[in-house]
Formats: structure tokens, sequence, C-alpha cells
């Protein structure tokens, strides 16, 4: 794995369009093995060829964080009870029948920001606001609890719950700035979505999608509902559900076969495609929670590039980098990054690897 410092000055602090940019207007920075190349988003019609399929993350971004007085509540996934398949990745047990049962994260609110909080025990009660309350059942690892709260857990955190922010933001930003354009239709008061925002989609808006589909870019969705992550930790991802549907696979194997390049938008569709992919390299259609972890040494079968934003020293999505753009390619890239003040996090630049 790559390993760099990453100063605080180069991380996004706020959306662009408080930093007088528009969304699209974030910079890209394209890595092909001939070249690295700097460029605005709102270019990347002209980057891609006529055929290319864009997958894209339609999950939407739940207000997911719930402050107390000390300490702030964050909702990762509903519970579910676990029986893995080894073969795929993929989770065939189902969400827990337990009403209201999530995998919550406990941490202290320090001033603007907060951390990992070690404390709680099982059975352990807080009163949330709107007389609300959530009570510990059980540690399902180091850092969440599997947690059961009084009422509907996604109607109650669209009326009291706020966006997870950390503390490289500054300040709270409403709901809307953490939600892309892919998730628009979506976002209804009973429905599921990501506990943090599949962000390398927010660049796009409706204009370039448009100039993307008339210059023969072809896009086709999936959903992928994001846990918290752990960026104190650097642990893997936890068990997420996606959902790959039919005409979806149908495409990317289309593509794939006529030779074309299947670009993935997000590390969220890089997880559910090699989740659905065989071992022939066919994806099938698929449901249901993936654990699956990409690695160098097992590489990628279903992507052939990968749209993202800039990741931390030591995260586990470098290695998911790895996989695709290889060591090489990757340092470069990075080195190319900090050199030219690209900005890190959420709300900052874009990087599409075209190896």
């Amino acid at each position: 794995m790559i390993e760099f410092a990453l100063p605080p000055i180069l991380e996004a602090h706020e959306p662009p369009e408080a930093r007088g940019r528009t969304r699209d207007g974030v910079r890209l920075l394209v890595s092909r093995s001939s070249a690295i190349t700097h460029h605005e988003f709102r270019e990347l019609p002209s980057l891609l060829s006529p055929g290319d399929l864009l997958v894209i993350n339609t999950s939407a971004t739940l207000p997911s964080a719930v402050q107390l007085d000390k300490l702030a509540i964050h909702f990762s996934t509903p519970a579910f009870d676990q029986a893995s398949d080894q073969a795929s990745g993929r989770i065939s047990g189902q969400v827990s029948g337990q009403e209201g049962v999530w995998l919550v994260e406990l941490r202290l609110r320090t001033g603007k920001a907060s951390a990992p909080y070690a404390g709680g025990s099982p059975g352990e009660w807080f009163p949330l606001p709107g007389g609300a309350t959530l009570t510990l059942i059980t540690r399902q690892t180091d850092r969440l609890w599997r947690a059961r709260l009084s009422a509907d857990v996604v109607p109650y955190l669209r009326r009291h719950g706020m966006p997870i922010r950390y503390g490289y933001v500054r300040r709270d930003w409403p709901a809307a700035a953490y939600q892309t354009v892919f998730a628009q239709g979506s976002v209804q008061p009973s429905t599921d979505g990501s506990a943090e925002m599949p962000s390398a989609g927010r660049p796009f808006t409706d204009e370039l999608v448009t100039r993307l589909v008339s210059r023969g870019v072809l896009l086709a969705p999936l959903t992928l509902h994001t846990g918290v992550a752990s960026p104190e930790a650097h642990e893997p991802p936890y068990a997420e559900r996606f959902s790959v549907p039919e005409a979806t696979a149908a495409l990317v194997n289309h593509v794939r076969a006529r030779g074309g390049r299947v670009i993935a938008v997000g590390t969220t569709v890089v997880r559910a495609l090699e989740t659905a992919v065989d071992s022939a390299g066919v994806v099938r259609p698929a449901r249901g929670w993936t654990e699956h972890i990409i690695t160098p040494s097992g590489g990628v079968r279903a992507v052939d590039g990968l749209l993202t934003g800039l990741h931390e020293p030591r995260s586990s999505h470098l290695q998911m980098l790895t996989a695709i753009a290889g060591t090489e390619l990757l340092e470069r890239t990075y080195a190319e990054a900090l050199d030219e003040g690209y900005l890190w996090h959420e709300f900052g630049d874009l990087n599409l690897l075209l190896p």
C-alpha cells in the first residue's frame, strides 16, 4: 500500500459551491499508464469514448447522525443475521426481524468534531430527540453496536438526524449538500439510503449527464447503501446492502464483450459489481449483503476503470485502487495530486483511473 502524508491544507473543508465553484467545477486528475493529465470535472465527456459505460450508485444519503449533549450516534446499516457465501463474498442472511435494530457507532463530541467512544455496555439506553430511546444490545465489532431504536429508523432520521460530518468539515451543511443527482428521485421519507454519501457521484449535474449521453457514453445504475466509515482506524468496509439489476448486469457484459470499457463511479460500485461477477467474469443480477473486499492479490473482473475521490493514507480503499491501477501508476497519481494541490475527502477533487 502506498504511504504519504496528507497536509491539512489539502482537506476540503466545505462543498465546492462554498469555494466559488460549481459541483462540476472541481478538479479532475486523469491517470493513464501513458500520462497523468489535469482537467476540470465538466470536461469528463471529452475524456471518455462513445460506448464507454459508467456504472453509478443511486443510493440516497441519509441524515444518519443524531446529536446528544456529549455523544453523537452514527446509524450505519440495519442489523442482519449473517450466513456468508464464501465463494462470492455475498451474505445471504436477512435483515434482523427485530424492529428498529441497527448497527450504530457511538462517538464522543469534541467541540465541532467527534472521536470514537469506547464506552457503552449491553442494556444501556440513551434518550434521543423526539422522545425516542436507543438501547445497546451487544457489540458487533470494536466500533459498532447492535442497538434498538424505539421508532422506525429511517423516518426518524429524516426528522431528527443530520448528515455525518467529520472534523475536517468545519460546519454543518444541509442534507441537500450530500445528495447526488443520481439519488434525487429516490429521496423519500421512508426510503433506505447510505450512512455516508457515495461521493464520486457528487460532481455530476443534469447538464453534464445530458452531455455524456449525447457523446454516446452509456450509464447504468446499481445500488449500494454505504455504512459508516472508519477515518481513525482505517478498517475495511463493513457488510453493506447492494443490488445489481438484471439490466445493468446485461449491459456490463455486453459492453465488455464488445471490447468497451466499464468505468465504476465510486468504490461502492466496484464493490457491488465485484460481488456480482462470477469466476468466468460474467456479472450476474444480485442483491443482498456484501462483505467482499477488493485487494491487489484478488484483482478485479468486472471493471476497467474507476472514477473516485482521493483517499487517505492507509485507507483500505487504496488496496482497491491498487488492484485496478497497479502500484506504480497509483504512486505517480498520488504524488501528482499532492504536488498540484488537489483536495481530499467527499467535497474534494476527483481522480479518473484509466489504466
